[in-house]
């Protein structure tokens, strides 16, 4: 229990501290950052695999069209996440992207019922009302959909959904969708380079290491996301979750000084009332099975 707690608290305020990390490669543009990603990803999670010697899925994946048909859509969200994730931190819309996460919870919620039919309870019925109350006051202070916060979520949403229904585990399954975006993200990167459009190659040697950084940066975290979920219980992994946003909304505010005025603050106030009674419907229905086993 320790050390999974350990490992989950690892991975999400590594998260977290993803801001900082982008932000230091402000004179690479976004999508080339994005295309740097997929390739370093690979790279090393390719090592990984070879440390680890579990390459017995790769054959069998490419002969099953459907697996390779839901991995190729999960792998388009995961990049368009990504993408709008690094636009908006280097465009100083951290705090936007900080929401983005603090309503995927929701948006699975959500997810949940529209797709897979599950029903939801009270709680959870006045936790996506709520967080819509949020939503729709973020927009009339704004004047517009808060895009960045709605991509983010919808599209890490959906793409958890994928991934809820995958075969494949976390360390084969983001393999096989870097490997899935490989050849697009190479072929991108030569011609940038051949044209001279490419950042990268005009860019400081420290911000070339840092993005040749960007493999492990990528997957280390999941990987240690991955060994924290199979040892603690999902109740508390789902509370845990909300480190990253918050280290991120705090960041964004405290660091890089973005506007966070009380007209903002509502709208955030709003959204956290309604994942405080998604938690506290979480924690009640753990305790009842937990009450049920131990009178059974």
């Amino acid at each position: 229990m320790n050390t999974g707690m350990l490992y989950a608290l690892s991975a999400y305020m590594a998260w977290g501290l993803f801001p900082i990390y982008f932000k230091s490669l402000h004179d690479i543009a976004p999508l080339e950052i994005l295309l740097h990603r997929m390739v370093w990803a690979l790279g090393f999670l390719l090592i990984v695999l070879a440390v680890r010697k579990q390459w017995a899925w790769i054959s069998g994946v490419f002969r099953q069209p459907k697996v390779l048909a839901g991995f190729t859509a999960s792998a388009l969200l995961l990049s368009t996440n990504w993408f709008v994730y690094i636009w908006a931190v280097n465009h100083d819309r951290i705090v936007d992207a900080s929401l983005g996460y603090f309503m995927t919870p929701l948006v699975n919620v959500l997810l949940g019922f529209l797709v897979l039919g599950e029903r939801l309870r009270r709680l959870q019925w006045a936790a996506v009302a709520i967080a819509a109350i949020g939503v729709a006051w973020l927009t009339w202070e704004n004047g517009h959909l808060p895009w960045i916060s709605l991509t983010l979520g919808l599209t890490f949403g959906t793409y958890g959904l994928l991934r809820k229904t995958a075969t494949l585990g976390a360390l084969e399954g983001l393999s096989l969708e870097t490997l899935l975006l490989f050849p697009l993200a190479a072929l991108a990167l030569t011609m940038m380079t051949w044209g001279g459009n490419s950042s990268f190659v005009h860019a400081s040697s420290a911000s070339q290491w840092l993005l040749v950084a960007a493999g492990p940066i990528t997957a280390i975290p999941l990987l240690l996301f991955a060994a924290g979920a199979r040892r603690i219980p999902l109740a508390t992994l789902g509370l845990l979750q909300y480190i990253t946003p918050t280290i991120q909304l705090l960041i964004g505010v405290w660091l890089y000084h973005e506007p966070f005025s009380g007209a903002r603050l509502i709208g955030f106030a709003t959204i956290w009332i309604a994942l405080g009674l998604y938690s506290l419907d979480g924690v009640w229905q753990t305790y009842k099975r937990q009450t049920s086993v131990t009178t059974d």
